[in-house]
């Protein structure tokens, strides 16, 4: 009967696409991401803050460094418009890839609410996923898919914090670093194997190595500074590369 009814079918379509969503959170990916998140309740803990309060900064900021930056905002008695600011401020790095996801998952009758909706999910493990595997999953399946990746990741986070917040004492700071630090190396290795053009390795490249060199020289600054000059540099390669080969910049 539902093969005669397109629109019948429509729901358990969309429940099977979701389901794989789901799946994929329970990836290699997804596990070095709860590892980090590990990381995070034990430095969460260990700076005091409570057990609500850790699990409402995962399920509302959601990006970890913006939260690794909020516990630093608060440990050092920053201000709380001072702290939001701070937090708001590493998150514009996750604009550019809410530009680049949105028009992958949007078909035509998708409703612009769910795009707001699943736009909170968007981070470095989800946007690598989704980028990889969205173009398998058809048009109109795309937020379902999405929606169980993302939340599942959300919410499994939050309630992960909230378990190892409980179980676990507080972490010997190298291991606080080391999980904290799997996710960016997994980001790093993803974007340079999935880099379409050699700008992008000469970006990620750039990045590296000025990243240390402005730490000392601009701190509180490195990131942005780096992030300008490598950026800026590895498009003004791509430039000069196309103009060199004859194609339109």
């Amino acid at each position: 009967m539902n093969d005669d009814n397109p629109q019948a079918a429509q729901p358990g379509r969309a429940r099977r696409w979701l389901l794989r969503g789901v799946r994929a959170a329970c990836s290699v990916p997804g596990l070095i991401l709860a590892s980090a998140h590990v990381g995070f309740a034990g430095l969460a803990k260990e700076a005091g803050f409570t057990l609500a309060e850790s699990m409402f900064m995962v399920a509302a900021v959601w990006a970890l460094p913006a939260n690794v930056v909020l516990v630093g905002a608060v440990l050092s008695g920053a201000s709380l418009p001072a702290a939001a600011f701070a937090v708001a401020l590493s998150s514009v790095r996750l604009m550019p890839m809410v530009v680049a996801l949105v028009p992958e998952m949007k078909a035509e009758r998708t409703r612009g609410w769910v795009l707001y909706v699943l736009a909170h999910c968007v981070a470095v493990t989800s946007w690598v996923i989704a980028m990889e595997r969205l173009r398998a999953v058809p048009r109109e399946m795309r937020t379902a898919y999405y929606a169980g990746l993302g939340f599942t990741l959300v919410i499994g986070n939050t309630l992960l914090v909230g378990v190892v917040y409980l179980l676990v004492g507080s972490l010997p700071a190298w291991v606080t670093a080391a999980l904290l630090f799997l996710t960016p190396i997994y980001f790093l290795t993803s974007l340079w194997s999935s880099a379409r053009e050699r700008a992008g390795h000469v970006a990620m490249a750039t990045g590296l190595v000025l990243g240390p060199v402005f730490h000392v020289l601009l701190p509180g600054f490195d990131l942005l500074a780096a992030g300008l000059i490598g950026g800026g540099g590895a498009f003004l390669y791509h430039w000069l590369r196309r103009k060199g080969d004859g194609a339109p910049a």
